[in-house]
């Protein structure tokens, strides 16, 4: 018993360790992310060199700037006319290379439970597949997702972290 309670101790610590620290060696004082939408087979497509950033607040600030986002009003999966120029943009990149796949992941803010959020999240993944299907796109070529709450672009707690969250996220 005594035996098992070391390891476990001892295994809870290295974990704590790993997460706090990472897995690398050599540690710098900043860390550094390159925001870029992921690549296209075949293709270039909509990428224009992303953006090197060096703190958490300017990942923010590249997430919700982004260009293959659609954004979502509170408790709603109705696309506007912001989505609905993201949502042309994409169709015409689709029908540009009948290759590409697309995958739509619903996102939420925080508010509501962890269901809502998820069902919610769902119907902002599938207003978006709807709307490229009747912009021409093959169902066959998209997936919708649902993350809710779970992936906010902005962790703060207010409306205008909330208002980053409530998206529909298109990646190739």
């Amino acid at each position: 018993m005594k035996l098992t309670m070391v390891k476990v101790v001892s295994t809870a610590a290295m974990m704590a360790t790993i997460a706090l620290t990472g897995c690398s060696a050599k540690r710098t004082g900043t860390s550094e992310v390159v925001v870029a939408p992921m690549g296209v087979p075949g293709g270039v497509g909509y990428y224009n060199g992303g953006a090197v950033v060096t703190n958490s607040t300017s990942v923010i600030t590249a997430a919700g700037a982004n260009p293959n986002a659609v954004y979502f009003g509170f408790d709603s999966s109705e696309i506007d006319a912001q989505g609905q120029a993201v949502l042309n943009q994409q169709a015409q990149f689709l029908q540009a290379n009948p290759s590409a796949r697309v995958a739509i992941a619903g996102h939420t803010d925080e508010r509501g439970s962890r269901e809502y959020n998820l069902a919610l999240g769902e119907r902002r993944a599938q207003a978006a597949q709807a709307y490229l299907a009747t912009s021409g796109v093959s169902a066959s070529r998209m997936e919708a997702i649902s993350y809710g709450e779970d992936q906010p672009a902005d962790p703060g707690h207010d409306e205008a972290a909330w208002a980053k969250n409530r998206r529909a996220e298109i990646s190739y």
